[in-house]
């Protein structure tokens, strides 16, 4: 439930635009109150969390220390407002930056088996949208306007900041709809976040990669045709689908099955670690929204030329590959035609 809300007018400074505090929070009724927190939560789709962070000390990190004021007295909510306000005029060093509406927003928490847990969401309106206004006239009449504003379908940037686990930087969800002027302006400029060290995360960058090594590295160490390469693929995505738990030595023997593969493919991702400076888990709970997520990327295609592709979804043994007088061909062996 919303309980304190603020909205402060953030331009472009390297586009000579100014910044506008406002020095008092909005008062709303509470028909209102509830058609801006359906609009404010509307952008959370994804279950991915995220945490503050810092390159020397997290009270360094502006963001994660004026929320942390907030959370600890709601009497500096205005003025840690402003502070938010100031630190996302500053960073703006692009000038493709939109500037726009920026609104702090304190969510009081509901007592739960969880216990009460309350909120901070930062919102940023970047794009306005045309609408139209119908104005009686003095004839009896009607006249048409147009106008420009604040849609109601989700703001452009936000992120909700949960007051829990403030000793490793929060729990945040963050979304940006308007990545178009910086693709960095949000998440590390102004939020400075990264993902969380979760059961998401783990699945989604195993996931990613084993594809990685499956698509560049495989072909390169191994004699493997586009086939194999898919049917690998097919039966990683099985395996997350149908167990709950991944362990490493399992999957490679369940999946990978040669030794030589497997020695391959950890050494790959031990460079992989190294070089995204993340330590992947080889023992956690599969999350099933993050195989979702990824499984759009695991599509088995074998394209031929520019005449056909074959999309791959079962058995190998289904398909057979060789080549006579007319070319290189492959043969495919099913049931029913449907």
């Amino acid at each position: 439930m919303i309980s304190k809300i603020v909205v402060h007018k953030v331009g472009n400074k390297i586009n000579q635009e100014g910044l506008f505090l406002s020095n008092e929070e909005l008062k709303l009724d509470e028909e209102m109150l509830e058609v801006l927190e359906n609009y404010f939560l509307s952008g959370f789709k994804s279950e991915e969390q995220f945490q503050f962070y810092s390159d020397s000390y997290l009270a360094n990190n502006v963001v994660y220390g004026a929320v942390s004021e907030i959370f600890e007295d709601q009497a500096k909510f205005l003025w840690e407002s402003e502070t938010i306000a100031k630190h996302l005029f500053e960073i703006a060093e692009n000038p493709r930056v939109s500037g726009g509406e920026i609104f702090v927003i304190f969510f009081e928490g509901e007592e739960s088996d969880a216990g009460k847990i309350d909120k901070i969401g930062i919102f940023k309106t970047e794009k306005k949208e045309m609408f139209l206004k119908v104005n009686a006239n003095d004839n009896d009449g009607y006249d048409l306007d147009k106008d420009f504003g604040i849609g109601l379908s989700k703001p452009d940037k936000g992120v909700m900041i949960y007051n829990n686990d403030k000793e490793t930087g929060f729990v945040l969800s963050v979304y940006d709809n308007n990545k178009s002027g910086d693709i960095y302006y949000w998440y590390e400029d102004f939020l400075k976040v990264k993902q969380r060290d979760d059961d998401y995360f783990h699945t989604q960058e195993t996931l990613t990669v084993y594809k990685d090594y499956i698509t560049k590295q495989l072909p390169q160490e191994f004699e493997v045709s586009k086939a194999d390469q898919a049917e690998f693929l097919n039966k990683s995505l099985n395996y997350f689908k149908e167990k709950e738990q991944f362990d490493f030595d399992d999957f490679s023997k369940t999946v990978l099955q040669d030794e030589h593969v497997i020695e391959s493919f950890g050494n790959f991702k031990s460079d992989y670690e190294q070089e995204m400076q993340v330590a992947l888990s080889e023992d956690f709970p599969i999350h099933q929204t993050a195989v979702k997520k990824q499984q759009r990327h695991f599509k088995s295609i074998i394209k031929l030329d520019k005449n056909f592709h074959i999309y791959i979804h079962g058995d190998r043994k289904m398909l057979e590959t060789g080549q006579d007088d007319k070319g290189k061909y492959y043969r495919l062996y099913f049931e029913e035609e449907q």
